[in-house]
């Protein structure tokens, strides 16, 4: 049986059928709130600069170099006029790795205090890890998870 949480590239002809060059550089979210998003992602220690808070658009650099990109929907609706903010949730989630297992009890606790929608309270995950799921002003899934300890 695979493992779900794994991916694999595969053989050598499924390597040899790439013939895209690309690389991973950014994710944007879309927010309806630019203070509220920049709240929220502080809160979970993302470097936003000072006076995104009043900019259409703004930019975190995570570790590793990919950057988390933040637009107001008058930028979506700009690019497409006929874009609608979505109805529901569950398309998109983020997924941020705190030290240990009790930070994710923490961090939970901390965002649910500061208002934030809780969707799932910290568990133990059968593949081995501590997980929560707080939602974002938007109603992004943000996971908070740390490898179980024995």
């Amino acid at each position: 049986m695979s493992d779900p949480f794994t991916t694999r590239a595969g053989t050598e002809s499924y390597r040899a059928a790439m013939t895209i060059e690309a690389k991973l550089d950014a994710v944007g979210l879309v927010v309806a709130d630019m203070a509220a998003a920049c709240a929220f992602y502080r809160m979970l220690g993302l470097q936003i600069p000072d006076g995104a808070e009043t900019a259409p658009h703004a930019e975190a650099v995570l570790p590793g170099g990919v950057r988390l990109m933040f637009d107001i929907e008058d930028i979506a609706r700009s690019l497409d006029p006929g874009w609608a903010a979505p109805a529901g949730g569950g398309r998109t989630s983020l997924a941020f790795l705190v030290p240990a297992p009790v930070a994710v009890d923490a961090a939970y606790a901390e965002l649910t205090g500061a208002g934030y929608r809780g969707e799932r309270e910290p568990f133990d995950a059968p593949w081995g890890q501590r997980y929560a799921t707080v939602l974002d002003p938007d109603g992004t899934g943000v996971d908070l998870f740390a490898a179980l300890t024995s």
